[in-house]
């Protein structure tokens, strides 16, 4: 079912009221039980339960001595990549922790502090777009948006999808803590819109400096969330992104261009990318998903140094 835009003017960036974040962001007590209890299955998983013991430890020593600093990304407690307890969710921590490369995780229990040992990243010079993709992307059926309805994205993401066990890690809590950085202009969303007016694909992610994380995205429609989510990137890539990290790699993911790279490798990448001035503030796309279709890139080099042109000629 898609989501009703009938309110929402595509012409204008009006803010949501806290009425209607209220109303977005919560969890009946029956939610919140069915995802203990999933969330708890997806800890038991053979592949993850090996993590377990440290995550315990780690939970006990927190309650006996708190550390609240942020911890260090490069020393992990499991194989997971779990780095730390979070105690503080504010605009300035959530940024700080991102510089470093850590960011927020839990299906269940404390959130936790997550430096991934290997990162999937898309380097804009590697991205791919498929030829059934670019087709669609040509008929123009579809409109895309940046920051038009954060809110609406945000819900979406943490909603079921077809097939799929319920398991979410987008709580209330991290609903309302994402809305204070998109109020900040740290985080941006993107939607898409059928002829209907529909909201029917989308997701969002944080920018900082020269690194765009992508934190979720969701689809009610074929290829729409790819849709939206190439004409971001082919911004991204205008604007003078260094990368789009997905944190982890997905089939998906992989079949548009992403890579995995190591946490050093990517730490060290971030060390630069940080130096590049935020694009903060509502954004807006400057070019259509018909013409962004045909993106190229040529790569040419200078002193050394790869520069990227991105091309949209056929």
């Amino acid at each position: 079912m898609a989501f009703d835009a009938e309110r929402i003017d595509l012409t204008g960036t009006p803010r949501a009221s806290a009425a209607k974040r209220d109303a977005l962001f919560r969890e009946t007590p029956l939610e919140s039980v069915e995802r203990w209890m999933l969330g708890t299955l997806w800890a038991l998983k053979p592949q993850r339960i090996g993590g377990l013991p440290a995550l315990a430890k780690l939970w006990l020593t927190e309650l006996v001595a708190p550390r609240r600093a942020l911890p260090d990304p490069g020393r992990t407690l499991n194989a997971g990549g779990l780095c730390g307890i979070v105690h503080d969710l504010s605009v300035t921590t959530l940024v700080e922790a991102y510089k470093r490369g850590l960011f927020t995780f839990a299906h269940l229990g404390p959130l936790k502090w997550v430096s991934l040992p290997e990162r999937c990243v898309l380097f804009f010079d590697e991205i791919h777009i498929g030829k059934n993709l670019r087709r669609q992307m040509r008929q123009g059926r579809y409109t895309v948006t940046f920051d038009r309805d954060f809110e609406a994205v945000i819900r979406a993401c943490a909603g079921r999808r077809d097939g799929k066990w319920h398991v979410t890690w987008i709580t209330p809590r991290i609903m309302r803590a994402y809305a204070d950085l998109f109020d900040a202009g740290f985080v941006h969303s993107f939607e898409v819109w059928n002829d209907d007016h529909e909201l029917v694909g989308g997701g969002y992610g944080v920018a900082i400096g020269g690194v765009f994380y992508t934190e979720s995205q969701f689809s009610l429609e074929s290829n729409t969330s790819k849709i939206g989510f190439t004409v971001l990137n082919w911004h991204l890539a205008q604007w003078g992104f260094v990368l789009n990290d997905g944190k982890w790699a997905t089939p998906t993911l992989l079949d548009m261009g992403f890579r995995v790279i190591p946490r050093a490798e990517f730490l060290a990448r971030l060390e630069t990318a940080t130096g590049v001035p935020d694009k903060r503030g509502r954004w807006q796309v400057a070019t259509e998903a018909a013409i962004i279709a045909d993106w190229r890139h040529t790569v040419r080099r200078e002193a050394g140094m790869m520069i990227l042109d991105g091309k949209t000629s056929a």
